[in-house]
């Protein structure tokens, strides 16, 4: 049988008009810098014996030597186990990330970085270059320091605007490394779907982003390491100072030193930090009472030459490793993704799954609970397609009471609850979490990582997680058929009581009108 995944590839090509006008374009700039040579590294192998490595051993000796898993699905405790495990690094952290915002979460995880790098330990940051315009001058400084190294991933050229390369490089520039994950002393690593920012983290009073990641111990963490390695040397990996002609002189950056601790000093009482404090892991972390399930896990990860090759080359893609586990589902695929555009042959693939006796359901965002206006366009002509053909479809119910806001976090609650997890779990055993959106962009344009975790016991209780909270956190959508057009509906609850839309919730005229006029641009290979 094709996959669905195979079939989204062949609708994923540029719409020949704007192929035409990115080759015309393409004559006027060029986009990138010019080649350099870059020191090839590797990760340290030799880590067992740090304090981590040690306690690590010493759990895997209890559980046959498998991999262990820990979810990391609030902000806060997401935040803290990255800066307690940076915290107790002693050789190496290698650091992989799409964007890192210039915002309250952005800073401390640079100075927690920086603290580490003081202490001796080896800092290696790969940074996508989507987030870093107008910020070179802090990428260099913090590049100044001996134990920190920033490689840039498709640079833009410094020497021409953004948006004329988006223009003229429509299909190359607009190719981007989507990867995430953080590793400390190759023996604990967390993949999934937070960039750093303040709404990953539940430190944005706005918005907060509904997401997961896994912290992950064992074999799989090697493994982890070595994708790191191949996108770290990879010829698209460039050195900051090879990307900018910014220099700085060591006074400048002592005095860059100085203004970090001295941000770091002045938010140690803060709202956050104090937040961070009493955060759930970071009890269990001091107690040493962290719970992990345990099995084993396979590394999915597109290779980084993917963006340079034609959109054909499956062998470099993540959705091949992925083919064999759709192609051997049996009873039950459930699929959490922010951004879900699974096109004509998306839904030919789970009308085959439900006909077959598959449950398949499938949870995303709703328009008013969508940070990206267009890729909802791109998802909701789908929708009475994927209805009729059985497919149990909910969207985010973004609206919270006062009392759930404030209830949030120990911040100041966020008013916009946005989802942004990207995992699906198969037949209730083997669990997927990572930067893999189901959309032709992750499978086609972007680079992407993610864990394919072997583990019943995660996988059973990840499923009864989600679809207990589907009354409560979405809108189950369903399909009236009337004589002359469709109707779809959206049962959710306000204030505890069930409502019923016959339009998109919450959503307002206007937006609603935006998206629907985005919906007959031909852009649905970008989204």
């Amino acid at each position: 049988m094709i996959t669905w995944i195979r079939l989204v590839r062949r609708q994923a090509g540029l719409p020949g008009m704007f192929a035409l006008a990115a080759l015309l374009l393409l004559t006027a700039c060029a986009t990138q810098p010019m080649p350099v040579e870059r020191e090839v590294s590797h990760v340290f192998t030799d880590t067992a014996d740090t304090a981590l490595g040690r306690a690590v051993t010493k759990m895997r000796r209890l559980h046959d030597g498998g991999d262990g898993f820990h979810l990391l699905a609030d902000g806060l405790d997401a935040f803290t186990a990255r800066a307690l495990l940076a915290g107790h690094a002693e050789r190496s952290i290698d650091v992989q990330y799409y964007l890192f915002h210039d915002d309250l979460v952005g800073r401390l995880f640079a100075t927690i970085l920086l603290e580490a790098a003081e202490r001796g330990v080896r800092v290696r940051i790969l940074l996508d270059d989507m987030d870093l315009d107008g910020r070179d001058h802090d990428l260099v400084l913090l590049n100044h320091h001996p134990n920190i190294q920033i490689r840039i991933f498709n640079p833009f050229n410094r020497d021409i605007g953004r948006g004329v390369q988006f223009v003229s490089g429509l299909g190359a520039i607009t190719r981007r490394m989507h990867n995430k994950s953080f590793t400390v002393d190759n023996v604990a690593t967390i993949v999934g779907g937070r960039n750093i920012g303040n709404e990953y983290f539940a430190a944005d009073p706005a918005v907060e982003f509904a997401d997961l990641d896994v912290l992950a111990i064992g074999k799989v963490v090697s493994r982890v390491s070595g994708s790191f390695d191949r996108y770290w040397n990879s010829a698209l990996a460039w050195p900051v100072e090879n990307v900018t002609r910014e220099r700085i002189s060591d006074e400048t950056f002592a005095g860059f030193l100085r203004q970090l601790k001295e941000y770091r000093l002045s938010q140690e009482e803060s709202v956050y930090i104090q937040a961070l404090y009493r955060s759930d892991f970071y009890h269990r972390f001091e107690h040493q009472t962290i719970g992990f399930y345990w099995g084993q896990a396979d590394v999915l990860v597109d290779d980084p030459d993917k963006i340079t090759h034609s959109r054909n080359t499956t062998a470099l893609h993540l959705s091949a490793q992925l083919e064999p586990y759709f192609e051997d589902l049996k009873k039950e695929l459930v699929i959490i993704s922010p951004y879900f555009v699974p096109g004509d042959e998306g839904v030919e693939f789970f009308k085959k799954l439900v006909d077959r006796g598959v449950r398949v359901v499938i949870v995303t965002n709703s328009l008013a609970s969508s940070d990206v206006g267009i890729v909802h366009a791109g998802y909701a002509s789908y929708r009475p397609a994927l209805l009729r053909a059985g497919v149990e479809l909910y969207e985010m119910n973004k609206k919270l009471t006062r009392a759930q806001r404030k209830a949030k976090t120990g911040v100041s609650g966020s008013s916009k609850a946005s989802l942004h997890a990207k995992t699906f779990v198969i037949d209730r055993k083997d669990v997927f979490i990572g930067s893999l959106n189901l959309d032709p962009r992750s499978f086609y344009e972007n680079t992407e990582i993610g864990l394919m975790v072997h583990a019943p016991k995660l996988a059973e209780d990840m499923v009864r997680g989600i679809l207990s909270g589907l009354k409560k956190n979405t809108f189950r959508l369903e399909l009236i058929s009337g004589e002359e057009v469709d109707q779809i509906l959206w049962h959710g609850y306000e204030n505890g009581k069930p409502v019923t839309f016959d339009r998109e919730p919450y959503a307002g005229f206007w937006r609603s009108f935006g998206v629907g006029l985005l919906s007959i641009l031909p852009f649905e290979s970008q989204l």
